[in-house]
């Protein structure tokens, strides 16, 4: 379900609908969501991990590659303020404080490095949660970060998997993590976080 600033009056959306402005001059929301969910499946098999920092330029980065090639804005932080259902998002003009706040306590924190497993599960569906209410994007949040995470945990040495979490799974644990209950979240990472691999060479 696509971010809401306001069906119609959204200078974001192509004028009178509620479909975003894109590329491909799609104007059907259905199918737009098809087209996000191909190319960014496409790109991100691309995206290579590169060494940390984590910061909101990696992020920013990684919202880039998938997103570049129907969106204009890829990449780029939202200037709106956004909701979805009843769920309202970090103020836009929030966003990039709020984030770099927490991105610099990651690197604080040695990017998780480091950490036992346990640990790992709840302080990464902790992060998850706190950048998810963020929002930094338009749209593409949800992937961007999967994607973001996923370089993360790997970073950290362990194995990550997203294949046999439901996208509603995901969707409830966000919403449920919005009135501060992680305990979804943190059931969803402990079932996607593996066991520890080899070193990880980054570059």
């Amino acid at each position: 379900m696509p971010d809401k600033y306001g069906t119609g009056c959204d200078p974001g959306n192509f004028p009178g609908t509620d479909v975003l402005r894109n590329k491909l001059g799609i104007r059907n929301r259905e199918r737009l969501a098809e087209a996000e969910a191909e190319f960014a499946a496409i790109a991100a098999d691309a995206i290579e991990i590169t060494a940390p920092p984590f910061d909101l330029n990696y992020l920013c980065g990684i919202h880039r590659q998938l997103f570049d090639e129907l969106y204009d804005w890829a990449g780029t932080i939202r200037t709106v303020d956004i909701a979805k259902g009843r769920t309202r998002f970090c103020t836009a003009e929030r966003v990039i404080p709020e984030a770099k706040r927490l991105l610099d306590r990651l690197s604080e924190q040695s990017n998780f490095v480091g950490l036992q497993r346990p640990e790992l599960v709840r302080c990464v569906a902790e992060l998850y949660a706190e950048l998810n209410l963020i929002h930094p994007f338009r749209e593409g949040n949800g992937r961007a970060l999967r994607l973001f995470f996923e370089h993360l945990i790997l970073s950290c040495g362990f194995a990550v998997s997203w294949q046999d979490i439901e996208p509603q799974a995901w969707i409830d644990a966000c919403v449920a993590s919005v009135a501060g209950d992680y305990v979804p979240l943190k059931a969803i990472f402990e079932r996607c976080i593996g066991c520890l691999l080899d070193p990880v060479v980054t570059g």
